[in-house]
């Protein structure tokens, strides 16, 4: 056992594993840093292995029959008493999160973690409220029935970690699995703070593990292990593939959530104030958000009105350290990421796209100026792959047809987004364009219990509402010849 902890901006936290209930070091670390500041190093995390993800498995089988046999309303209690304690440590989540991934401080508080307590209660609610599916035929009772499918894996990304990881682990635990989250390497902290308040919440020891550690270590060990009965993934889709494949071999029902290449389509009857502001916001968090329309495509009559709308938008825009409340723009994660996202700015222009503004790395900083890049042709590698960064191109179109398979061009299909003033338009464009969600005249806005995913390479599976209890659940379907009697 372990009980190191370290302070993070007044904040204890530990950066071992939680297995069995119990926090557990390894013998070797890796470095933590904050992108606010990267000589800031803020704690050396536990290096998990492949024996620390056998263990992590063992205590989550081991916990996985009575917490599949305690019911929905027990299991529920535990949910709703974690969200309440999510609640009650807003501020401290906050925190460490921001200096750990570099979000705004502000936005983490008010959106994010909430929403973590959030996960929790709509997925215990959902899963009480329940109705079995019943119905007569062929001279049968028939009853559908969701049963627990058994240990899970969650691996969750650096970015928004603690939301994106309340996301996963609510509804695996509310359809009565265990399990066994491994947060990226380059922001785990405040997932151990979730680890310490489901322990404070009352689950049973096993119910859920935190694993930490470097993907290709102990992440391909915890998809590997023939045990584990669901495996729910959000990242590249070059870890996707690796993951697929362990799943494959175990015969293992697999999500995965892989980002976008999101297209912002504004056609000339817009309010183009609008639609340049949304644009605009697509930088925030320096453009490190899947879901962000990083494709403006705006129609030919009014492109030049678009763009002097929204280059005044993003002049508003602040750099800065995100615990400051006049910053709008955070740092960049890390260095390497950094230098990923400035590598297809500078491929970008020796292939002949024109920068029209930004590209530059801002002293010695993790920020990237807020950047436009008009390319050469919709083939241009910084139009058809992910930057996920502060980067956004910018193409025209000359009517509804060209914009529909412009947005369309891509391998990806997470999302996109559509500016217009005519409801006919909003309905016919919307039906057309392949993405998980489509929003128009708006965006980010969220119902949880809608499906949510990809098309593409953005993915399989779905999230949210009953979509994701079904996925973590084992549907069984009962028949019982009518007349039968005791």
């Amino acid at each position: 056992m372990s009980d190191r902890r370290v302070l993070v901006e007044g904040v204890a936290v530990s950066p071992d594993h939680l297995i069995g209930g119990a926090r557990v070091s390894s013998p070797t670390t890796f470095e933590d840093r904050s992108p606010l500041d990267w000589s800031w190093k803020l704690a050396d995390v536990a290096r998990g292995d492949a024996s620390t993800a056998t263990t992590a498995v063992d205590a989550a089988v081991a916990a996985f029959p009575a917490w599949a046999a305690a019911g929905v309303a027990e299991r529920g209690a535990c949910l709703h008493r974690l969200a309440d304690l999510i609640d009650a440590h807003t501020d401290h989540i906050a925190a460490v999160e921001t200096v750990d991934m570099g979000m705004l401080l502000e936005s983490m508080r008010l959106r994010l973690v909430a929403r973590g307590a959030i996960n929790f209660r709509t997925y215990a609610d959902l899963a009480a409220a329940h109705e079995e599916r019943r119905w007569s035929s062929k001279g049968t009772a028939n009853t559908v029935q969701r049963m627990p499918a058994g240990p899970a894996v969650i691996i969750t990304p650096w970015n928004a970690p603690f939301m994106l990881s309340t996301w996963k682990v609510a509804p695996a635990l509310a359809a009565g699995n265990t399990v066994v989250l491994k947060p990226a390497e380059w922001s785990p902290l405040s997932c151990s703070l979730l680890a310490d308040l489901t322990v404070e919440a009352g689950f049973p020891p096993g119910v859920f593990n935190l694993v930490q550690g470097i993907g290709e270590e102990v992440g391909a060990a915890l998809v590997s292990d023939p045990r584990v009965r669901r495996i729910s993934f959000t990242g590249s889709p070059e870890t996707a593939r690796h993951i697929g494949r362990a799943a494959a071999d175990n015969i293992v029902p697999f999500t995965a959530e892989l980002g976008g290449k999101g297209p912002l389509v504004v056609f000339a009857d817009a309010d183009l104030d609008a639609a340049a502001a949304k644009a605009a916001v697509m930088y925030d968090d320096s453009g490190q958000v899947c879901l962000a329309g990083t494709r403006l495509l705006v129609e030919a009559s009014v492109r030049d009105e678009f763009v002097a709308r929204f280059r005044a938008a993003v002049d508003r825009h602040v750099l800065g350290d995100s615990r400051d409340a006049a910053t709008t723009i955070a740092p960049m994660i890390h260095p390497d990421h950094v230098e990923r996202v400035l590598g297809f700015v500078e491929r970008a222009v020796a292939a002949g796209d024109e920068v029209v503004f930004g590209s530059h790395r801002v002293g010695d900083t993790l920020h990237v100026e807020p950047t436009l890049i008009e390319p050469a042709g919709n083939d241009s590698e910084v139009v058809q792959r992910e930057v996920f960064g502060p980067v956004l191109t910018l193409q025209t179109f000359a009517d509804e047809d060209e914009a529909i398979a412009m947005a369309n061009s891509t391998a990806y299909g997470l999302s996109a987004i559509v500016y217009t003033g005519s409801t006919e338009r909003a309905e016919r464009v919307g039906r057309a364009l392949r993405a998980g969600v489509v929003w128009v005249n708006t965006f980010l806005v969220r119902d949880l219990t809608a499906p949510f995913g990809g098309i593409g390479l953005s993915g399989i599976g779905r999230e949210g509402g009953d979509y994701a209890l079904d996925f973590h659940s084992d549907l069984k379907t009962l028949q019982i010849a009518e007349g039968t009697t005791t």
